[in-house]
C-alpha cells in the first residue's frame, strides 16, 4: 500500500524575509492492514550437501576453500591418483589377456565345428571347444568390467562440485589421509534459502495448508515475500509442534545459511492506526514522534506502538489520535524545535 504525506512550512523562529525549508509529514490514520503471527527461525539452504572421498588415499591438493564459489563439475580436490593408476593399468592388461584367451577359443572352436562336419572329431569334443569359447567370453566381460571398475576409481581421484553454490566447510588438509566415506567439504546453493519454523499446532487452522507469509530479516533491516511454504505432515511429540518451510525467492540478496529471521504468517485483517515506522524515535527507553499541529509547531510526544507492518508500518496502541500529523524525519524535527 502506498504511503502519503504532506509537506508543513515551519515557521519557528523564522528570521523576517527568509523561508524556512518545509518538513515532511505524514497522517495517523486508520487502514486496513494484514495481521500475522510470527515465529522466530532460521535460514537454511535448499541444497546443501557434504562431499566424501569414494577412494582411499592422501589428500594431494586442495583447490577451494570456505566462502569460495564453485561451478558445477568443477574439481575442488585432488586425492593422489597413483594407486588406482597401478590399478587401471592392471585392470586393461587383464583385458588384453582375457581378450587374447577369448579370440584363440573362439578359432579352436571354428576349427572343431569343421573338424566336426569331416567326421574327424566326436560330438564330446566338440562340445569342450564350445565351452571352451563360452568361458572365454565371460572371463574377457568380466575383465571389461572389472577395467571400468577401475577406471571409475581412478575418476575419484578427482573430487568435483555436484552442482553450482559456495563451499561452507573445509573438514581435510593436504596430505591428510582419508578413507571411502570420509567427509571432505561441505557446500550450499545460494541461489535457493528457505526458513524453517515451528508452529504450534493450535495455529496450524489460521495458517492454512498454503499459508502467506512475510520475513523478516532483522540484521538486513528488510521483508521479504516468500514464494511459498510447506506444512510438513509431522508434528514433534515433545513440543507438539509441526514444522514448515518456507522457501524465499530466488537469489535473494544478503541471505544466508544460518541468519536469525521472522516469519510472520498472514491470518487475517484489521483496521489499525497507524503512522510510519520511520517517524519513530527511539531514546534510550523511550519512544517518541514529533507531532507537527496545524500552525507548523513541532512537540515530542511519547507513544506506545504495536507490530510493525510489512509496508514499514507501525501500530499505534497510545499516545496518537487520528488526524493528527507526524513529522517522517524526528532528527530533522528535533533540530527545529
Amino acid at each position: 500500500m502506498k504511503k502519503s504525506w504532506i509537506l508543513v512550512p515551519l515557521l519557528l523562529g523564522a528570521v523576517a524575509g527568509n523561508a524556512v525549508e518545509p518538513l515532511a509529514v505524514a497522517p495517523v490514520q486508520y487502514r486496513e492492514v494484514e495481521q500475522t503471527y510470527s515465529v522466530e527461525g532460521l535460514v537454511e539452504a535448499t541444497r546443501q550437501s557434504t562431499v566424501s572421498a569414494q577412494i582411499g588415499g592422501r589428500v594431494k591438493e586442495i583447490l577451494f576453500d570456505v566462502g569460495s564459489r564453485v561451478n558445477k563439475g568443477q574439481v575442488i580436490l585432488r586425492i593422489d591418483e597413483r594407486e588406482t593408476a597401478q590399478a587401471l593399468a592392471g585392470s586393461n592388461a587383464q583385458v588384453s589377456q582375457a581378450q587374447a584367451t577369448m579370440q584363440n577359443a573362439k578359432a579352436n572352436y571354428e576349427r572343431s565345428k569343421q573338424l566336426f562336419e569331416q567326421k574327424f572329431i566326436s560330438q564330446s569334443a566338440l562340445d569342450k571347444a564350445q565351452a571352451d569359447y563360452q568361458v572365454a567370453r565371460a572371463q574377457a566381460a568380466a575383465s571389461e568390467a572389472g577395467a571400468s571398475q577401475a577406471s571409475l576409481a581412478h575418476g575419484y581421484s578427482s573430487v568435483v562440485a555436484p552442482y553450482s553454490g559456495v563451499v561452507a566447510a573445509r573438514l581435510v588438509e593436504v596430505g591428510e589421509m582419508v578413507m571411502p566415506g570420509k567427509p571432505m567439504m561441505v557446500g550450499f546453493d545460494p541461489s535457493e534459502m528457505r526458513v524453517v519454523v515451528n508452529v504450534p499446532q493450535y495455529k496450524l487452522p489460521e495458517i492454512g495448508t498454503h499459508p502467506k507469509v512475510l520475513v523478516e530479516v532483522p540484521s538486513l533491516s528488510k521483508w521479504v515475500k516468500a514464494a511459498s511454504a510447506t506444512v510438513q505432515p509431522l508434528a514433534d511429540a515433545r513440543t507438539h509442534s509441526t514444522q514448515v518451510r518456507v522457501y524465499l525467492p530466488a537469489n535473494e540478496a544478503g541471505v544466508y545459511p544460518g541468519m536469525f529471521v521472522r516469519a510472520h504468517f498472514v491470518v487475517g485483517k484489521a483496521n489499525k492506526l497507524v503512522i510510519p515506522a520511520s517517524a519513530v524515535l527511539h531514546r534510550s527507553e523511550v519512544v517518541a514522534v514529533y507531532v507537527v499541529d496545524e500552525k507548523g509547531g513541532v512537540r515530542l510526544r511519547q507513544v506506545r506502538l504495536g507490530e510493525v507492518s510489512a509496508d514499514d508500518s507501525v501500530e499505534v496502541l497510545a499516545g496518537l489520535n487520528p488526524g493528527e500529523q507526524v513529522a517522517l524525519e524526528p532528527i530533522k524535527a528535533g533540530m527545529k524545535q
